[in-house]
């Protein structure tokens, strides 16, 4: 997709999105509802009309503004919805093959297999009212690959599913894409999800692709406050850069590169970039803090901090395992650099 603009009664919803999704791999739009991701899926399938850009699946041009508008049934392109809108009144075999012409014997045998792979073999014969929403998800999922799509689009397809199960269908849908090499463009609001799935991950935000690269190296290396933001809790701290490529914060000295002195910066530091230090550790960038609040929250203990000098608003941090320290004890704690992102205030 290329040069994607698209507004609604005026109200700009896409402003020259480019994406460009490798064969065979897996790319998630993340992004706040409302940044357009969806109806960049739209324009993709054909259910949305294209107003400004083009739409290629490989060498072939599916849309082009005011020229070509490729019908959603002859671009080969497969989509799974949120709310799955499986047919009530066929069964699943029949759901999953509705698409597949009669003739593909190959693809009626890929169905049985299938079935099979996504532990569905016994609810061949079984109604859409009689799955939970665990097996809806994989019978429209199925649906979606059964004629063998150039590309597959999913919007939002685990966000109706409990955390528990959610996190199974994620493993199973993901191993599937891999097994049958599938290329496919998943639209999420959870990072979580979207570092999980994605070989690619796309950030959007005001109809905007704002950072796109590795999910490892988007968490990693935000381009902007909106992008460290997106990851989990954060503490924004106000910060001054003394020297070219040095910032001065409550918690001492961190590198800024490309900031020049005099510049007023945000610090952002993740909630999970802080480390308790215990007798005899020795740590660079710490600080003395009072404990307000801690209490578990499963995997880890959440815990809310102010710093001994009274610097700005609480800080919200979280360790692993359970640590609970008393309400108004004293913490010393380090900050792990690679968890601080400095930019420059208003950028």
């Amino acid at each position: 997709m290329k040069n994607i603009s698209h507004a609604f009664s005026n109200r700009s919803v896409l402003n020259d999105v480019s994406i460009d999704v490798e064969s065979g791999k897996v790319a998630c739009l993340l992004g706040p509802s409302g940044c357009g991701k969806t109806t960049l899926l739209r324009i993709a399938a054909g259910l949305e009309p294209l107003q400004a850009g083009e739409v290629t699946v490989g060498d072939r041009l599916l849309a082009q503004a005011c020229k070509l508008d490729t019908p959603p049934e002859d671009r080969n392109i497969g989509l799974m919805f949120q709310d799955y809108a499986l047919f009530p009144h066929l069964d699943v075999e029949s759901n999953i093959a509705f698409g597949v012409d009669p003739g593909m014997s190959e693809r009626r045998q890929w169905i049985s297999g299938a079935l099979d792979r996504m532990s569905l073999s016994g609810y061949a014969t079984r109604y859409p009212h009689e799955l939970s929403g665990g097996q809806q998800q994989r019978v429209a999922l199925l649906r979606a690959l059964a004629p063998d799509p150039s590309i597959l689009l999913l919007d939002e397809p685990f966000s109706g599913l409990d955390v528990t199960l959610r996190a199974q269908v994620r493993e199973q849908t993901l191993e599937l894409l891999r097994e049958t090499g599938r290329t496919a463009l998943m639209v999420t609001h959870d990072p979580e999800e979207a570092m999980f799935m994605s070989d690619t991950l796309l950030v959007m935000n005001e109809g905007r692709l704002v950072q796109s690269g590795h999910p490892v190296d988007v968490y990693r290396h935000p381009v902007n406050t909106f992008v460290a933001n997106l990851f989990g809790d954060t503490n924004a701290l106000r910060g001054q850069c003394v020297e070219a490529g040095r910032v001065e914060t409550p918690f001492g000295t961190f590198a800024a590169k490309g900031v020049t002195a005099g510049t007023t910066v945000d610090v952002i530091i993740r909630a999970e970039g802080f480390r308790a230090l215990t007798d005899g550790d020795t740590a660079s960038n710490t600080a003395t803090v009072q404990v307000t609040t801690a209490y578990p929250i499963g995997r880890s203990s959440h815990l809310r901090l102010v710093l001994e000098k009274g610097h700005g608003a609480p800080l919200h941090a979280r360790f692993p395992g359970v640590f609970i320290p008393a309400p108004g004890s004293e913490l010393q704690i380090a900050v792990d650099p690679d968890q601080v992102f400095i930019f420059p205030t208003n950028a």
